[in-house]
């Protein structure tokens, strides 16, 4: 098992702080991999990055809810281009930095939404993606990890 982040992450990087393994890596380039990633082949399954996460976007693996009622407010956010998610979002990390996502979509109170199609970013990330990309740590701290370090 491994534990796995949804579409409802917005780049707040708490959970990197806490990994005992540092196997959380934010996604590079955001406008295609727009979340933070865990490594499923390092993670030990410690539940640290679940209670940090503000966003509730971190799940056990088989527990991704495919019928998550939303409060109303939520948001989710994928790669530019994806359909229905035509909203910018700003926020702050837990550094105070702000982080812009250019698409995202707000989820109305009592909408239902499947997010187990978000488990297999959280592969392919370090299979297809940049995975454990050169200044993926201090990538944490920016709204850019375009600007830490090129691969």
């Amino acid at each position: 098992m491994t534990y796995v982040i949804t579409s409802l992450c917005l780049r707040d990087g708490s959970c990197v702080e806490v990994c005992p393994v540092e196997c959380i890596v934010p996604g590079k380039p955001k406008d295609t991999w727009p979340w933070f990633y865990i490594d499923p082949d390092t993670c030990i399954d410690c539940n640290a990055c679940v209670p940090v996460c503000p966003y509730e976007a971190i799940f056990p693996e088989f527990e991704v809810p495919s019928d998550l009622t939303a409060k109303g407010g939520e948001v989710l956010s994928m790669p530019v281009g994806t359909a229905g998610f035509d909203q910018e979002h700003v926020s702050e990390n837990d550094t105070g930095v702000e982080v812009h996502l250019a698409a995202t979509r707000t989820l109305e109170a009592g909408e239902v939404v499947d997010l187990t199609p978000d488990i297999q970013p959280n592969y392919d990330f370090f299979t297809e993606g940049a995975g454990y990309w050169d200044g993926w740590h201090e990538g944490t701290q920016v709204d850019d990890p375009e600007s830490v370090a090129k691969d």
